[in-house]
């Protein structure tokens, strides 16, 4: 903490851990299950088309943060941006908002780790036996063991610090990419040109496409969670922020390319159409011909797994502690570790989300990511608006990023995010509308929100005075007053 008592983070990540922690994040597990599928319904042009629209609507989104990050370099990120320009209200709402989306992220990454060991092991590991059934989903010993002891390690990888969780995330990501550049090598080397037909399909497969690309650039808003624990010059910031978007467009595309040129279109449909495949590991397997180059593929893409997971639980955890630190939530949640410098009861909840999301099933779990999607949307709008507001509130802010035409970025931003938005939104022609349920999960994330912040502001939390609330927001270096 500093002299006056604010609790403070350690600044120990450097360059590489900053832009580990984004692209790691941002890849995750989705596209080894996905990108045959893209190419299916896109055609092997067209999907790429879609991954590259994708990042472009994603940098518009991603210059926004890459501003107001280096100029407000705080942890908390979207709350501390909401704050400075709209007030207490809506940096709570945008706050609370951004807890959902990592979250329900990170409760998805135990099942999913489950789900990958089951593949990597199919027929070998038991299953301990069905403990009960949740939407058709069994829930097995095996199943909960993994996901619960997932959870735990990367419980106990963040209590240890900021830097323990950068070299985990760095060694992770860079298996992972050692494992789809192999692919795209090998095959490249064996495949043929023939495969890439169809070039394109048409528009209602492209548009398929086009749905899964806001949830596959979902991960570059972590660096502003902890953009107070970087050691590196301000000015480089929103560089990497760029650089690790245009980095997950060129990973997207080189998987799609290399599952197009190694597998012929027919043999791609029957890996498509097999609940049981894991289409790009099948692809690889498939065109070296030996199935050791799919388990390869699995455990790489494994690490994407745990780099996404490992960034939503440094998202979460930085997201609490922000709130409590400026006594919006309990102060409990402000205490950081005086040997790791970790929020430590931040990270603690969030790993008691996670142990405890798997007893819901892989099936249920689908929710909480639909309704995480819907709460990055509204993060993503609030931080355009910030991004807007700003410019014309404090024109004098230094912002040692400092993005070019500026209007029509934000413009674009918001486009984006209202984009984003529709796409959740039924009666609308909406094309992936959220079901009843995850509205329901939505809602009532909002109705506990407002709970909770009726009795915050109920406590003496709420007697705070503004200029305190301000000094614990921004801290001397950045307040106003």
């Amino acid at each position: 903490m500093d002299n006056q008592g604010r609790q403070e983070l350690q600044r120990s990540l450097n360059l590489k851990d900053v832009l580990a922690l984004a692209f790691g994040t941002m890849i995750g597990w989705g596209w080894i299950m996905l990108a045959g599928s893209w190419v299916g319904n896109g055609g092997s042009v067209g999907a790429m088309i879609a991954f590259g629209l994708g990042g472009l609507m994603a940098i518009f989104v991603g210059l926004t943060y890459a501003e107001l990050t280096p100029a407000l370099p705080l942890s908390g990120g979207e709350l501390v941006f909401s704050y400075r320009a709209m007030g207490y209200n809506a940096s709570w709402f945008t706050g609370w908002m951004i807890t959902l989306a990592y979250l329900g992220v990170a409760a998805w990454e135990g099942p999913a780790l489950a789900n990958a060991i089951n593949f990597l092991f199919a027929g070998v590991l038991p299953t301990g036996g069905t403990l009960w059934t949740i939407q058709g989903s069994d829930v097995t010993v095996t199943f909960l063991v993994i996901a619960i002891l997932g959870a735990i390690v990367m419980t106990v990888i963040n209590y240890r610090g900021a830097k323990a969780s950068a070299v985990f995330q760095t060694v992770a990501t860079v298996a992972m990419a050692i494992g789809g550049i192999s692919f795209a090598v090998c095959g490249t080397a064996t495949g043929s040109i023939e495969h890439f037909i169809p070039l394109f399909t048409d528009g209602k497969g492209f548009v398929a496409v086009m749905l899964a690309v806001p949830a596959m650039f979902v991960g570059f808003d972590v660096i502003p969670q902890a953009a107070e624990e970087m050691n590196i010059p301000l000015g480089k910031i929103g560089k990497v922020m760029i650089i690790a978007i245009c980095m997950a467009a060129f990973w997207y595309c080189l998987m799609i390319f290399a599952v197009a040129i190694s597998t012929p279109g027919d043999v791609l449909a029957g890996f498509n159409n097999d609940p049981a495949a894991v289409p790009v590991a099948n692809c690889f397997a498939w065109c070296m011909g030996n199935p050791v180059f799919g388990k390869l593929m699995i455990i790489a893409a494994m690490c994407g797994i745990l780099t996404s997971w490992n960034g939503f639980v440094v998202g979460a955890s930085r997201v609490l502690f922000s709130m409590a630190r400026a006594k919006m939530l309990p102060s409990a949640f402000a205490k950081v570790h005086p040997k790791y410098g970790s929020p430590v009861a931040a990270v603690l909840l969030v790993g008691l989300f996670t142990v405890l999301s798997p007893l819901l099933g892989r099936g249920a779990l689908v929710w909480l990511v639909d309704a995480a999607a819907f709460g990055t949307v509204v993060a993503y709008f609030m931080v355009s608006l910030s991004f807007f507001i700003l410019r014309k509130k404090e024109p004098d802010l230094e912002r040692p990023f400092y993005t070019k035409a500026g209007p029509v970025v934000g413009v674009g931003a918001l486009l984006v995010s209202l984009f984003f938005f529709w796409l959740y939104l039924p009666g609308l022609g909406s094309p992936s509308p959220l079901t009843g349920i995850e509205w329901g999960l939505c809602g009532g994330w909002i109705v506990l929100g407002i709970i909770f912040f009726i009795a915050n502001k109920a406590s003496k939390n709420g007697k705070v005075p503004k200029e305190e609330t301000e000094y614990l927001m921004f801290g001397n270096t950045y307040k106003r007053f």
